[in-house]
This record gives structure tokens, sequence and C-alpha cells, in this order.
């Protein structure tokens, strides 16, 4: 404003500041432009001669990157290599390869599950409790029968290694204290290179996030293989998720191949049966 000589706001000059950066990518003019816009909002208030840049003037949608989609048998092979973390037969590989199955049977997010309680997982009722999740939301999340195995076997090896009372978390380090989340991705990072797990060509590298695009995905495809309408489901897996926007369910749709060349699959029949 001071080099235009310019006594007010204007979208003009917003719009030409923020795009000063010519070879900087639109994501950046974007996100100056919204620091123009929130100031000329406060501004307003004290000379309403300011004008506001409206939304969408620089459109910008940020692409997600896309997911690690891990393999049946890579899932076992990971688990397997947490199980065998020294020291040998203590509780930590158990720790480990049980908190790695659950994010993988239930797509929980990885805080989610760190923060479970003992009184948060009703072994008898089959289901999770999670609460406060992300964005404060909290829901029940229902266990096959096997996996109620699995944290029942973990109760007791955990109850036997580090006492009842050591800490109300449910998965607890050697020292009966609650799991450091960076600690956590740390040791599954170096599962991973052990195993050689890396980015595939247009995927981003394997994450712990990662088990729960599995879920999604996995759930998708085999609500399509049995012929059921998936865009009926969605609103299922969007609530046992605990997404708060439906949408963020429905980017699952064009995340994976597999989905993709199921649905092209389903519309070819549609098309030669005219049903």
């Amino acid at each position: 404003m001071q080099d235009r000589q310019a006594e007010v706001i204007t979208t003009e000059l917003a719009l030409e500041w923020a795009m000063l950066p010519v070879p900087a990518q639109p994501a950046c003019w974007a996100k100056r432009l919204m620091v123009v816009r929130l100031f000329a909002r406060y501004h307003h208030a004290s000379d309403p001669r300011t004008e506001v840049p409206p939304a969408g003037v620089v459109p910008y949608h940020p692409r997600r990157a896309k997911p690690y989609l891990y393999t049946a048998e890579e899932i076992e092979h990971l688990l397997s290599a947490a199980a065998a973390l020294p020291p040998a037969g203590g509780l930590r590989g158990c720790t480990y390869a049980c908190l790695l199955g659950l994010l993988a049977v239930t797509g929980l997010r990885i805080g989610e599950a760190l923060a479970l309680v003992d009184t948060d997982v009703d072994l008898t009722a089959a289901m999770l409790t999670i609460r406060a999740g992300k964005f404060g939301k909290s829901r029940l999340v229902p266990l096959h029968a096997s996996t109620v195995q699995a944290l029942s076997a973990y109760a007791r090896r955990r109850e036997a290694c580090v006492g009842a009372a050591a800490s109300p978390h449910f998965f607890v380090s050697e020292r009966g204290t609650p799991l450091n989340a960076a600690t956590v991705r740390r040791t599954f990072r170096s599962l991973c290179r052990q195993l050689g797990l890396q980015a595939t060509a247009g995927s981003d590298e394997p994450r712990l996030h990662h088990f729960r695009h599995r879920f999604a995905t996995e759930a998708l495809l085999q609500w399509s293989r049995s012929g059921e309408e998936v865009e009926r489901q969605l609103p299922v897996l969007s609530t046992f998720l605990g997404h708060t926007c439906i949408a963020d369910t429905y980017w699952y749709l064009s995340a994976c191949p597999a989905l993709m060349a199921q649905a092209v699959a389903r519309l070819e029949q549609h098309w030669e049966t005219g049903a």
C-alpha cells in the first residue's frame, strides 16, 4: 500500500501483493491472500472503506498424497517383525504387534489407539469406546471375535509383565508407562526399513495412518464385490471411522485403483445387460 500510495485496502491491491512471488505455486498465492483477507476483515471495523477480498479469487484445492496401501502379506510381515522386537520374549514386541494389528483391522487413528484405557476396551461386549477423538467426536467401534482374542491375550501378557495397576492405558511400554507417539512412529519406520517397504510410484512413504486408508478401501472393495450399493454404505463407513464430513469418506472411492477397476467392471456390466 505504501508503494502504491494507497490509503485503503482493495481487492486489486491484495491480489497483486499475494501473487508477487511469480514463480511460486498457487498454494502460496492462496495462503498470502488468506492472510490479507483475515486482516482486511478485522480492519473493516475501523475503516468501512476496506475491501475484503472474497474467497475463491485464487482457487486452490490441495492434492492429497496417495496413501501407501499395504497388502495382506506386508501386514503379516510387519506384525511378525514387530513381535520379534528386542528384547526377545519381552512385552515390547507383543505390544507393537497387537497395536499394529488393531490399527489394521479397525482403521483407528494412532492417537485414538494410544489413548485407549482399560475401561475403553470392553472385551466382553467386543467394543471399543473412542473418547474425544479428532474434532472432539466420540464413537463406539465393534470388534471381530479374532480381535477380541488378540487383545485378551495381550492384556494377560501385559499384566504378567508389568502388573495390573501399572497404568490405566491399554497399550504400555515395558516400564508400564503409556506409549509415546513419536517413539511408536520411529519404531514403525524402522520396521518398514527392515522389511524394505518404501514409497512406490505416486504414493507416499508407508505411515501408520495408512492402515486407516487400507481399512477403508478394503471395506469399500468388499461391499462392491458383494454387489452392495457402495454409496449407500458410505455413511456407515464415515461413522465407523469418525469422519466429521462424509466428503472425507468419498475420497476413498478414488484412492484405490482396485476399487476404481471394480467400479469400471460394474459399469461395463450395466451397459452390456442394460440393467
